[in-house]
């Protein structure tokens, strides 16, 4: 089948997704419409609409757009059906229902920034930054009614730099997601006969596509969706876990910890310091991890093995800066300690 005639519904929402939604398009793939988040509420009383990154690129090269507030409103399933897609396309959206995912006769993949099986689940970026890995990637594979776990279809591996944050790896990963989907609809066409009517499809796409019950499951690593909690630092690590963890939390929603004064009582004193960027340094700590320690104008907090060199802050209600301009606004920091409610006092 000749894959530019095959009908495509684009599901997605991001900027993530744009770069995927945007390379189908200027390749002259069959895009029949859209569908993604209702519009996010802005202003100081939430008073207006803002479209989202899939919307707003949508509607500049004239793509139908449906924004269902439910996935199962009758009136959305009517509509998704009268645009008579060969196959939906989904990167970063929400969960959808049976009604939904089943509806194409191609199936329905999903983009996941991550090489599955691990890393199923909200953050994968994130996780497989903060867990240190040297390497992630993309995965294409076909939805079913557990999530990210349906039949694998292709994979596209990433190397992850070792001074890299979240956002050098959400980079690559967006563009490397546009080209496996590129890829995936190319390998579903070339497999599917002209005369679709009389096609089982089912064991076509099964024989493209790999269960992952067959791989090895038994060392899973997850990525649950990340709160504010979850970015809070403890100090009671070593260097490089807590530098990976701010690097796998930088430049959003950024790793923060509690400035506290050594003087005062903490719940009269602290305030949230957010961390950008550290460096490891061959440095052994000198004291309780989470003490600050200054020489010239470099900043260091002790960990549990070596000094922890920050490289780029933000105190709260304060803009981001680099520590040197830090040390010089932030008076008697030697005073101070940086606390979690995971460290020990």
């Amino acid at each position: 089948m000749n894959s530019k005639d095959i009908r495509i519904v684009f599901m997605g929402t991001p900027e993530f997704a744009v770069e995927t939604l945007k390379t189908l398009v200027e390749n002259k793939y069959n895009v029949v419409g859209v569908v993604t988040q209702p519009d996010k509420p802005v202003g100081r009383h939430q008073e207006s609409l803002q479209a989202l990154a899939v919307k707003q690129y949508a509607l500049s090269v004239g793509l139908p757009v449906l924004q269902p507030v439910k996935m199962k409103d009758p009136d959305f399933i009517s509509q998704l059906q009268e645009l008579n897609a060969d196959i939906f396309v989904v990167v970063a959206f929400r969960m959808l229902p049976e009604v939904v995912w089943a509806m194409p006769r191609l199936g329905t993949f999903n983009i996941h920034a991550a090489l599955l099986p691990q890393y199923r689940g909200a953050a994968p970026i994130n996780w497989a930054v903060i867990n240190g890995e040297k390497e992630t990637g993309v995965t294409t594979f076909f939805l079913d009614k557990d999530i990210d776990t349906g039949r694998i279809i292709l994979q596209k591996h990433f190397p992850i730099p070792e001074d890299a944050n979240v956002e050098c790896v959400y980079d690559g990963l967006m563009k490397l997601g546009a080209d496996i989907a590129v890829e995936t609809i190319e390998l579903v066409a070339s497999k599917i006969p002209e005369t679709m009517a009389k096609s089982d499809f089912k064991e076509i796409l099964d024989a493209i596509s790999v269960s992952q019950d067959s791989l090895d499951t038994s060392n899973l690593k997850h990525a649950p969706k990340i709160f504010k909690e979850t970015c809070e630092i403890n100090w009671n690590n070593s260097a490089k876990h807590i530098n990976d963890f701010v690097r796998g939390l930088s430049p959003y929603p950024g790793a923060w910890a509690q400035l506290c004064s050594l003087n005062e009582p903490k719940t009269k004193s602290s305030t949230v310091l957010k961390i950008f960027k550290t460096r490891l340094t061959d440095k052994p700590s000198s004291g309780t991890p989470g003490m600050l320690h200054i020489e010239k104008s470099r900043l260091f907090v002790n960990t549990t093995d070596s000094l922890l060199e920050l490289l780029e802050v933000q105190l709260s209600g304060k803009k981001r800066m680099d520590a040197g301009s830090f040390l010089n606004g932030f008076k008697d920091l030697e005073s101070f300690c940086l606390k979690s409610s995971n460290s020990k006092e």
